[in-house]
Protein backbone atom coordinates (compact mmCIF):
# COMPACT_ATOMS: atom_id res chain seq x y z
CA UNK A 1 0.00 0.00 0.00
CA UNK A 2 1.07 3.30 -0.64
CA UNK A 3 1.74 6.46 1.35
CA UNK A 4 -1.30 8.78 0.67
CA UNK A 5 -3.94 6.25 -0.13
CA UNK A 6 -4.61 4.86 2.94
CA UNK A 7 -6.70 5.61 5.83
CA UNK A 8 -5.56 7.21 9.13
CA UNK A 9 -5.73 4.05 10.67
CA UNK A 10 -4.18 2.16 8.03
CA UNK A 11 -1.03 4.01 8.29
CA UNK A 12 -1.07 4.12 11.77
CA UNK A 13 -1.07 0.55 11.61
CA UNK A 14 2.12 0.23 9.36
CA UNK A 15 3.97 2.82 11.32
CA UNK A 16 2.94 0.80 14.69
CA UNK A 17 4.50 -2.26 12.72
CA UNK A 18 7.46 -0.99 12.36
CA UNK A 19 8.54 -0.78 16.00
CA UNK A 20 10.95 -2.58 17.20
CA UNK A 21 8.74 -4.97 19.88
CA UNK A 22 10.52 -6.21 23.30
CA UNK A 23 9.09 -8.48 25.40
CA UNK A 24 9.01 -6.73 29.31
CA UNK A 25 11.03 -9.44 30.85
CA UNK A 26 13.78 -8.54 29.05
CA UNK A 27 13.70 -5.15 29.69
CA UNK A 28 13.34 -5.80 33.56
CA UNK A 29 16.19 -8.03 33.37
CA UNK A 30 18.06 -5.12 32.07
CA UNK A 31 17.06 -3.08 34.42
CA UNK A 32 17.76 -5.35 36.99
CA UNK A 33 21.21 -6.19 35.63
CA UNK A 34 22.28 -2.21 35.59
CA UNK A 35 19.35 -0.18 37.41
CA UNK A 36 21.83 2.87 37.48
CA UNK A 37 21.28 2.87 33.56
CA UNK A 38 17.65 3.35 33.44
CA UNK A 39 14.97 5.83 34.37
CA UNK A 40 11.48 6.76 33.61
CA UNK A 41 10.92 10.22 32.00
CA UNK A 42 6.98 10.00 31.47
CA UNK A 43 5.34 13.36 32.26
CA UNK A 44 2.83 12.91 34.47
CA UNK A 45 -0.59 13.78 33.04
CA UNK A 46 -4.20 14.92 33.64
CA UNK A 47 -6.01 11.86 35.32
CA UNK A 48 -2.43 10.61 37.40
CA UNK A 49 -2.90 10.29 40.35
CA UNK A 50 -0.49 11.40 42.63
CA UNK A 51 1.37 11.01 46.22
CA UNK A 52 3.13 15.15 47.53
CA UNK A 53 6.54 14.55 48.72
CA UNK A 54 7.21 16.80 51.81
CA UNK A 55 3.75 18.09 52.03
CA UNK A 56 1.89 16.18 54.44
CA UNK A 57 -1.83 16.80 51.85
CA UNK A 58 -1.39 13.22 50.84
CA UNK A 59 -3.25 11.66 47.47
CA UNK A 60 -4.61 13.52 44.40
CA UNK A 61 -5.53 13.27 40.61
CA UNK A 62 -3.98 15.92 38.25
CA UNK A 63 -7.02 18.00 36.89
CA UNK A 64 -4.86 20.78 34.97
CA UNK A 65 -1.09 20.83 33.36
CA UNK A 66 0.18 24.23 32.51
CA UNK A 67 3.35 23.37 31.39
CA UNK A 68 5.32 20.36 31.63
CA UNK A 69 6.38 21.08 34.90
CA UNK A 70 3.47 22.89 36.59
CA UNK A 71 -0.08 21.39 37.34
CA UNK A 72 -3.07 21.42 39.47
CA UNK A 73 -4.39 18.92 41.36
CA UNK A 74 -7.34 17.92 43.21
CA UNK A 75 -6.02 15.99 46.40
CA UNK A 76 -8.67 13.62 48.15
CA UNK A 77 -9.15 15.81 51.30
CA UNK A 78 -10.96 18.07 48.15
CA UNK A 79 -7.76 20.77 48.77
CA UNK A 80 -7.05 22.27 45.55
CA UNK A 81 -2.84 22.23 44.92
CA UNK A 82 -1.05 23.88 42.57
CA UNK A 83 2.67 23.87 42.32
CA UNK A 84 5.67 22.21 40.46
CA UNK A 85 5.45 18.41 39.28
CA UNK A 86 8.99 17.60 41.09
CA UNK A 87 7.00 17.64 44.23
CA UNK A 88 4.87 14.50 43.60
CA UNK A 89 4.81 10.88 42.40
CA UNK A 90 2.77 9.45 40.00
CA UNK A 91 1.25 6.61 41.72
CA UNK A 92 2.00 3.64 39.09
CA UNK A 93 0.48 -0.02 39.93
CA UNK A 94 4.23 -1.61 39.18
CA UNK A 95 7.64 -0.23 38.14
CA UNK A 96 6.78 -1.23 34.40
CA UNK A 97 3.80 -0.48 32.38
CA UNK A 98 1.43 -4.02 32.48
CA UNK A 99 1.24 -4.98 28.93
CA UNK A 100 3.51 -7.72 28.41
CA UNK A 101 5.40 -5.57 25.56
CA UNK A 102 7.25 -2.84 25.39
CA UNK A 103 8.71 -0.93 22.22
CA UNK A 104 11.27 1.42 21.06
CA UNK A 105 11.40 3.59 17.73
CA UNK A 106 12.98 1.93 14.84
CA UNK A 107 13.36 5.47 13.01
CA UNK A 108 15.66 7.92 13.96
CA UNK A 109 13.69 10.24 12.60
CA UNK A 110 10.85 9.45 15.59
CA UNK A 111 13.58 8.89 18.11
CA UNK A 112 14.87 12.75 17.47
CA UNK A 113 10.96 13.80 18.13
CA UNK A 114 11.04 11.84 21.19
CA UNK A 115 14.35 13.36 23.06
CA UNK A 116 13.05 16.44 24.29
CA UNK A 117 17.03 17.80 23.47
CA UNK A 118 15.43 18.10 20.31
CA UNK A 119 13.39 20.65 21.28
CA UNK A 120 9.87 18.95 20.14
CA UNK A 121 8.49 18.71 23.42
CA UNK A 122 7.74 14.58 22.26
CA UNK A 123 7.66 13.05 26.13
CA UNK A 124 5.32 15.66 26.96
CA UNK A 125 3.30 14.35 24.25
CA UNK A 126 3.82 10.55 24.31
CA UNK A 127 2.99 11.24 28.06
CA UNK A 128 -0.59 12.65 27.17
CA UNK A 129 -1.22 9.96 24.94
CA UNK A 130 -0.90 7.25 27.63
CA UNK A 131 2.36 6.05 27.65
CA UNK A 132 4.84 5.57 30.09
CA UNK A 133 8.70 6.15 28.65
CA UNK A 134 11.72 4.79 30.08
CA UNK A 135 15.69 5.18 29.26
CA UNK A 136 18.81 4.09 28.99
CA UNK A 137 21.54 5.67 28.44
CA UNK A 138 23.15 2.25 27.01
CA UNK A 139 19.86 1.32 24.68
CA UNK A 140 17.77 4.41 24.25
CA UNK A 141 14.16 4.75 24.99
CA UNK A 142 11.38 2.14 25.48
CA UNK A 143 7.85 2.92 25.63
CA UNK A 144 5.09 0.84 26.83
CA UNK A 145 1.01 0.59 27.75
CA UNK A 146 -0.10 0.88 30.99
CA UNK A 147 -3.42 -0.69 30.62
CA UNK A 148 -5.64 -4.13 28.90
CA UNK A 149 -8.83 -4.35 27.82
CA UNK A 150 -9.39 -1.69 25.25
CA UNK A 151 -8.24 -0.24 21.85
CA UNK A 152 -5.08 0.64 21.77
CA UNK A 153 -5.17 1.60 18.37
CA UNK A 154 -7.87 4.02 19.24
CA UNK A 155 -6.78 5.49 22.64
CA UNK A 156 -2.92 5.39 22.50
CA UNK A 157 -1.40 4.85 18.45
CA UNK A 158 -3.84 7.26 16.82
CA UNK A 159 -3.39 10.28 18.99
CA UNK A 160 0.29 9.46 19.12
CA UNK A 161 0.19 9.44 15.13
CA UNK A 162 -1.22 12.79 15.40
CA UNK A 163 0.91 14.31 18.10
CA UNK A 164 3.69 13.19 16.30
CA UNK A 165 1.85 15.39 13.18
CA UNK A 166 2.24 12.59 10.97
CA UNK A 167 0.45 12.97 7.45
CA UNK A 168 0.92 9.25 5.81
CA UNK A 169 -2.86 8.95 5.01
CA UNK A 170 -5.21 10.41 2.56
CA UNK A 171 -8.23 12.63 4.25
CA UNK A 172 -9.75 11.93 0.83
CA UNK A 173 -9.75 8.03 1.24
CA UNK A 174 -10.48 8.03 4.88
CA UNK A 175 -13.87 10.05 3.86
CA UNK A 176 -14.74 7.08 1.41
CA UNK A 177 -13.69 4.44 4.03
CA UNK A 178 -15.96 5.80 6.46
Amino acid sequence: MLHGRMTRLEAVQMWVNGFNAVPIQMIAKLMQTDPDDWYEVTCPTVGDRICLIDEGEGEGEIVEVYHKTLCKVKMDNGITWRGHMSRMEVEYDDGLPMWGIMWSFSDICDEHWLDDKYGYDGIMAMSQCGFRIFKSFEFGYFFGIDGAGYDFYEVHWLPLYNARGLMWHDPKTEVAAS
